[in-house]
C-alpha cells in the first residue's frame, strides 16, 4: 500500500515563492500520510509557453546542480518521500520540458524528457522545448515503480502502455491545462480526465494527474486534479478553483492482481500492430 498525493495551487511568476508554496503543500501532503508527492507541470512560474518570448528561455537551467531540485531532493530525504520533479532544462544548446524523480533518500534517479510537444494557440511549446530522447521509462522507487509522462502526453495511449510495459504500477502527470484562448466555449477538463482514467484501465495501473489553478495572462487554468485506481474508479478530486492535496491509497499488490486477471498483457498481440510506428 502506498499513499499518493497531487498537489493543486496558483503559481506566481516568482521561482522563490513557488518553491516555498509548494514545499509547504508538500510538507502538509506528507503530514496527511502521503508517500509519493506530485506537484504540477513547471511550477518554478507562470505558463510562459502562452507566447513566444526569448527572453522565457532564461527560466532553463542543467539539472546538474539545479537549485530547486536540489532543495527537493534535501526535502524528499528529510521527510522520506518521492517527489517526481517538474522543470525547464538546459542540456547544452538544447532545452527540454522534463521532470527528475527524487527518492526518498534524495538521490535523483532520472530525468524524463517530455516526448510529445504541443503547438496552438496558448500552448506554444515548441518555440521553447526540444521533443524528448528518454523515451517512456519507469522509476523504482523505494516506495514502488512508477512512470512519469508530461502534460500533452497524456492524451496518447501508446506512453500509458510503454510506462507500463516497463513495469510501472502508477503513473504520474504533472500537467498545466486550462482554457483555450481562441475557444473560449470548449472546456476538454471532462476529456482530459476520461483519457487518463482510460489508460488506467487499458493497463491496470494507478493514475495520479496534479494540474494547476488560477488565471495567467489569458488563461484559466482548471485544476481538478485527481487519483484513480486500476479500475478507473476515482478515488479522489479537487475542484476547478480550490487549492489542496488530492489524496489517496493505492494498493500495489492489488494493482498487480488487477493486471493479471485482466488479461490485457496476456492476449495483447504485438504481432499486429507493426502500423502503430507509422
Amino acid at each position: 500500500m502506498v499513499t499518493v498525493a497531487a498537489l493543486q495551487t496558483a503559481l506566481t511568476d516568482d521561482v522563490a515563492t513557488n518553491v516555498a508554496r509548494v514545499t509547504d503543500l508538500v510538507r502538509e501532503a506528507h503530514g496527511k500520510g502521503a508517500q509519493i508527492i506530485l506537484p504540477s507541470e513547471l511550477f518554478e512560474g507562470h505558463y510562459f509557453c502562452q507566447t513566444q518570448r526569448e527572453d522565457d528561455f532564461a527560466r532553463a537551467h542543467p539539472a546538474e546542480d539545479h537549485p530547486t531540485l536540489r532543495h527537493f531532493q534535501q526535502l524528499a530525504a528529510k521527510l522520506g518521500v518521492v517527489i517526481p520533479v517538474s522543470f525547464f532544462e538546459q542540456a547544452g544548446p538544447e532545452h527540454y520540458n522534463s521532470v527528475a524523480v527524487i527518492d526518498t533518500d534524495g538521490r535523483n534517479l532520472g530525468v524524463y524528457r517530455k516526448s510529445h510537444i504541443p503547438d496552438g494557440p496558448g500552448y506554444q511549446e515548441k518555440f521553447f522545448f526540444k521533443p524528448g530522447n528518454t523515451g517512456f521509462r519507469a522509476f523504482k522507487t523505494k516506495l514502488g515503480t512508477i512512470g512519469v509522462a508530461i502534460c500533452w502526453d497524456q492524451w496518447f495511449p501508446e506512453a500509458a502502455r510503454a510506462m507500463t510495459l516497463a513495469g510501472a504500477d502508477i503513473l504520474f502527470y504533472p500537467t498545466a491545462i486550462g482554457s483555450e484562448p481562441e475557444e473560449p466555449d470548449f472546456d476538454s477538463r471532462d476529456a482530459w480526465q476520461r483519457v487518463m482514467v482510460g489508460h488506467a484501465v487499458a493497463n491496470a495501473v494507478g493514475v495520479v494527474a496534479a494540474n494547476r489553478i488560477g488565471t495567467e495572462g489569458g488563461m484559466t487554468f482548471y485544476g481538478s486534479s485527481f487519483v484513480c485506481d486500476a479500475r478507473g474508479d476515482k478515488l479522489v478530486e479537487l475542484g476547478r478553483s480550490e487549492p489542496g492535496i488530492a489524496l489517496a491509497k493505492l494498493d500495489l499488490e492489488q494493482i498487480r492482481r488487477v493486471r493479471a486477471s485482466m488479461g490485457f498483457f496476456r492476449d495483447r498481440r504485438p504481432d499486429l500492430y507493426g502500423n502503430l510506428g507509422r
